[in-house]
């Protein structure tokens, strides 16, 4: 009499485990990326840039579609929405800064966006540099803050204020 419930309690944990597999993608990542806690850093190539803002990037043969955090550039891309003023120049830095690159991402808070995108901080690997910062330093791109992704909000809108008042970039052609 004791095994039968022994038994369905083993078969009801292996239910979950392999629930909780599945769940995760099959592979212990949750489904539609690799993990996504604070600080985690993922390592890859950038095989597209999308816009001024987002990338693709290939992770242990899985490619990403990547938004950068902290910042926000003009529309290039967006179906039924006109170009908007400095959408390609955008592009066309943030593709001079990655395009082919090997890159670190660096998750905050929430690792996806609504769209399924993840949400990183960005870096060149061969040299470091922090590319959503170096976008809006030079006027490339604005702030934009969405808790609770906002580790380098302040950070991100003092070089916004700089290239404002400096007139970099967007902040001189786009009146």
């Amino acid at each position: 009499m004791p095994r039968r419930p022994v038994v369905l309690l083993v078969v009801a944990a292996l239910a979950a485990l392999a629930y909780a597999w599945t769940a995760r993608g099959g592979d212990g990542a949750p489904a539609g990326g690799p993990p996504g806690a604070a600080g985690d850093v993922l390592r890859g190539r950038v095989v597209r840039v999308t816009d001024g803002d987002t990338i693709r990037v290939e992770l242990s043969n899985r490619s990403e579609r990547v938004r950068y955090i902290g910042i926000d550039t003009p529309e290039e891309v967006r179906p039924d929405t006109p170009v908007q003023c400095y959408a390609r120049r955008a592009a066309a830095e943030n593709a001079r800064l990655v395009a082919g690159r090997q890159v670190r991402l660096v998750l905050d808070a929430d690792a996806r966006d609504r769209f399924g995108r993840l949400l990183a901080y960005v870096y060149r690997a061969d040299d470091g540099l922090f590319v959503n910062e170096a976008l809006v330093r030079g006027g490339f791109a604005r702030t934009l803050t969405i808790a609770p992704n906002v580790r380098f909000a302040g950070r991100f809108a003092a070089l916004a204020r700089q290239a404002r008042r400096a007139g970099r970039g967007l902040w001189g052609a786009c009146a």
